[in-house]
């Protein structure tokens, strides 16, 4: 079960990073037409990707149990959606032994701070920075 779901999130991280790639080759993403970022499917696109981000960060808030952890994620989902969440996904996983069941990988609680985390937000900031 854990081989599959690393195999499951390293395919999805490597979807994302491939397709964000190709997309900033084409067209930049704060060069949006107003008509298109004022479309009500854009914005109702965008309202249901950040409720599935916070979402997912409710499950991440309450297995990290040091508050600066819960911050780093919050604001690395927040800015880089899917990858962040990619990336915590096989964090945990690789985490646990290849023979864990479901329940400690999705239960276990971590106590250290996420260094992870902090790279993510510090990098996600950074690129929206650079993007404005």
């Amino acid at each position: 079960m854990v081989i599959g779901l690393r195999l499951f999130f390293i395919g999805v991280l490597v979807a994302i990073l491939g397709t964000t790639t190709w997309a900033s080759l084409q067209a930049p993403l704060l060069g949006m037409s107003r008509e298109l970022v004022t479309h009500p499917w854009f914005i109702a696109t965008l309202v249901d990707a950040y409720l599935g981000f916070l979402t997912f960060y409710v499950w991440v808030a309450w297995r990290e149990t040091t508050w600066a952890s819960r911050l780093v994620w919050l604001l690395a989902i927040l800015l880089l959606g899917n990858i962040a969440m990619a990336a915590y996904a096989l964090e945990r996983l690789f985490a646990v032994p290849s023979h864990a069941t479901i329940g400690e990988v999705l239960l276990q609680k971590r106590e250290a701070f996420s260094w992870l985390g902090l790279v993510l937000a510090v990098g996600g900031a950074f690129a929206w920075y650079l993007l404005a």
